[in-house]
């Protein structure tokens, strides 16, 4: 699907032929004298219509309007929340149609700005999201260009261009975590990263067992050792901004499928599993939006990819491994596996000197108690960083909710027989899976996403969010240092 962006007048609107119409209504909308002001204030007054978010009014070849459909979408108070429930309710009810080409029109909505054009592009592209990589009889996508009309170009371009870079960037986060684990396997997902290598401005690099084994990775290691398919550690480097600029750091926790292992899951709903890649869907999903967007800065993205399986030589409840920061850990669930990864590629985010690094993951169901999908956990030993996070999620709607570190959190970790457990209990599940992660992340600014309640649904919508791209996305972007000012010439004072 294709965007563009166009001004148009409220007769020219009118006059424009497409296959569907649509126009958001704000609760302010002021009257005109073209065809659909004059329509859309007759349903008001008569009250088959009202502004209210995601209410609907169709119309079929309306007279003095040449779309052959036209759709009335209530944006109520005319913020980005509510545009992005109105334009993904009329994007869902031309999902059955036959519309190829759709105008939407923002120029009655007294406070559409650059956010607002972006939380329309990006509601159009998830209403009209469709899995199809692995139906016999992939889904004919009958809709082919969405032209966003606003009043003016200049002051919405920025959005337009975020929301478009998004859009492909959540695309692909929703492809690969929504492919089943036969299709998305760790070498299957270093090979979509080395397809995001081919991009500008990013590199990629795929180390395997061999190399994994040299760096001293012994708790990525023992995840892996269970399963037939071989490991793999993805490096992706996105170089927008100077060399000597310090990058961020994304690390994306990369179980294509997560049997708990010894410790396995209930058969109910396990095949949800497959979704235990989301982090690293979502850094994927993320270096593709900076490929479009181009940002100037530094990224570094990490991905440790295995399958956690509960083979013969599968790691055992109670055995002791090494990690690579040489502190060992006593695994006393082998289905807390994450962070048994995640710990790993921390240390070895070390070497990038990082301004900053997060690492996103599927971590914990305690996260989905406490948060329910609304929210991601948030948790971070800076305070700075953490409200760029947040502030982050507000301004993409991709929101978080920042939790407790306190170090009494960690005293269920404690272990006789190594450094550290993997787990510490029940109580505070979320809270003590992120203290464990705190000890690899002591040498520069960290955050833990947890996102286990976020990446996907379940039941009849069950599928990919895509999240947490949007916040993501936004984060990195807040994070572009200002240009410095040339230095001036100095003006000799000599005759």
């Amino acid at each position: 699907m294709d965007f563009e962006l166009k001004t148009l007048t409220p007769a020219r609107i009118c006059a424009e032929k497409c296959d569907a119409l649509i126009v958001l209504v704000g609760g302010d909308a002021a009257a005109g004298s073209d065809a659909v002001s004059t329509l859309t204030s007759l349903a008001i007054k008569s009250g088959d219509f009202e502004a209210k978010a995601g209410k609907l009014l169709s119309a079929y070849r309306p007279a003095g309007i040449s779309a052959t459909r036209l759709l009335l979408a209530g944006a109520g108070d005319g913020g980005t929340k509510s545009i992005r429930t109105a334009v993904h309710a009329a994007m869902s009810a031309l999902k059955t149609t036959h519309v190829r080409r759709v105008l939407l029109s923002l120029v009655g909505l007294s406070k559409a700005d650059h956010e607002s054009v972006r939380a329309a592009v990006l509601a159009c592209a998830d209403a009209c999201y469709v899995y199809s990589t692995t139906k016999s009889k992939p889904p004919e996508q009958k809709l082919q260009r969405v032209v966003l009309v606003v009043s003016a170009l200049a002051s919405s371009r920025a959005g337009f261009d975020k929301g478009v870079g998004l859009a492909k960037g959540l695309a692909l986060t929703r492809e690969w975590a929504n492919r089943p684990a036969n299709h998305a396997t760790p070498t299957l997902l270093a090979q979509a990263a080395k397809e995001l290598g081919k991009l500008p401005g990013i590199r990629t690099e795929v180390l395997g067992p061999r190399e994994v084994a040299k760096l001293g990775m012994g708790s990525f290691m023992a995840v892996a050792q269970g399963s037939e398919e071989p490991l793999r550690f993805i490096v992706l480097r996105y170089d927008g901004g100077k060399k000597t600029e310090a990058p961020v750091v994304l690390i994306g926790k990369g179980i294509t499928f997560d049997t708990g292992g010894i410790s396995i899951k209930p058969a109910a709903e396990m095949d949800e599993m497959k979704y235990d890649m989301g982090g690293a869907a979502s850094v994927l999903g993320t270096f593709r939006a900076l490929a479009e967007l181009q940002p100037a800065l530094n990224v570094v993205g990490l991905i440790p990819a295995c399958e956690n399986m509960p083979d013969g030589r599968a790691i055992k409840p109670g055995d002791v491994v090494t990690s690579m920061s040489g502190q060992t850990i006593e695994i006393l669930n082998t289905d807390a596996e994450g962070r048994l990864v995640l710990c790993d590629a921390l240390t070895y985010a070390e070497r990038f000197k990082p301004r900053a690094v997060v690492d996103i993951a599927t971590l914990t169901g305690a996260c989905v108690i406490a948060l329910g999908g609304v929210r991601s956990g948030l948790f971070s030993s800076d305070d700075a960083l953490a409200e760029s996070l947040a502030a982050a999620g507000d301004s993409s709607l991709d929101l978080c909710w920042r939790m407790p570190l306190d170090d009494e959190y960690a005293d269920g970790l404690k272990t006789h027989f190594a450094d550290v457990a993997n787990v510490a209990g029940r109580a505070g599940g979320a809270i003590t899976a992120a203290k464990f992660l705190q000890r690899f992340a002591g040498k520069f600014p960290w955050a833990h996403l947890d996102i286990a309640g976020t990446a996907w649904k379940s039941g009849a919508a069950k599928g990919s969010t895509g999240r947490p791209v949007p916040l993501l996305v936004d984060f990195l972007l807040s994070q572009v240092l200002p240009a410095r000012p040339a230095p001036k010439k100095r003006v000799s004072s000599r005759a």
